[in-house]
């Protein structure tokens, strides 16, 4: 039998998800938690394979309770049951070693299936979640191309960044001459020079450089 505790402010949410488990005859629920504090007790105080855990409580918010588990029970595995609204803290949640994250909107199967793949010792996350983990290391991807790009940008002279900048706009010679009061000659020469100094091979390479680095925008 899996051993469950759950976690909630809120004892119709605990009462609900206690039915829910009931229904499998594999899971045993036994007890329940209102706040962090009492969870990482109980937790402590008898062996529990999973500890459902709600982010948002008095005395002890889940995610200090969360790294109070892992330090103290380590055995015991614990799978985040919160809001859509919350799905900010997937990240930290996982960082923090939780063995999951489900919505508390998710179907009755899908909690039963998540609490036998935390007891398993598997990773689970709702497909929302999962959403939320690709966008943000998505994003952490585009920061660190930012950096990158604006690393590669420091060998250019305060001009030269001023040209790249136009180009990262989409300007044509004639037109950043015009911006920065040069000849179209003038400005050729520059991208010549700012394209050597990049390592990029033709304007467009630039541009998108320039783009990834914030300029232009």
């Amino acid at each position: 039998m899996i051993k469950v505790l759950v976690t909630d402010d809120e004892p119709l949410i605990r009462a609900g998800i206690r039915m829910i488990l009931a229904s499998a005859d594999d899971i045993d629920v036994v007890g329940e938690a209102a706040n962090g504090r009492e969870a990482v007790q109980r937790a402590q105080a008898g062996r529990v394979d999973v500890v459902l855990l709600d982010l948002q409580m008095p005395v002890m918010d889940g995610l200090t309770a969360l790294a109070e588990l892992r330090r103290t029970v380590p055995e015991t595995n614990v799978l985040v049951l919160t809001t859509f609204g919350e799905q900010r803290n997937v990240l930290r949640t996982l960082a923090e070693g939780s063995a999951g994250f489900l919505l508390k909107d998710s179907a009755p199967a899908e909690l039963i299936g998540a609490v036998r793949a935390a007891a398993a010792g598997d990773a689970y996350l709702s497909p929302a979640a999962t959403r939320h983990v690709v966008n943000s290391l998505a994003s952490g991807q585009n920061v660190l191309r930012a950096e990158q790009a604006r690393r590669r940008l420091e060998a250019l002279s305060a001009r030269e960044g001023e040209v790249l900048a136009l180009l990262g706009e989409g300007l044509s010679n004639a037109d950043a001459g015009q911006r920065l009061h040069m000849s179209e000659a003038t400005v050729k020469t520059y991208v010549s020079r700012i394209l050597a100094k990049l390592g990029c091979e033709n304007r467009v390479q630039a541009a998108l450089l320039a783009r990834d680095a914030g300029l232009g925008v």
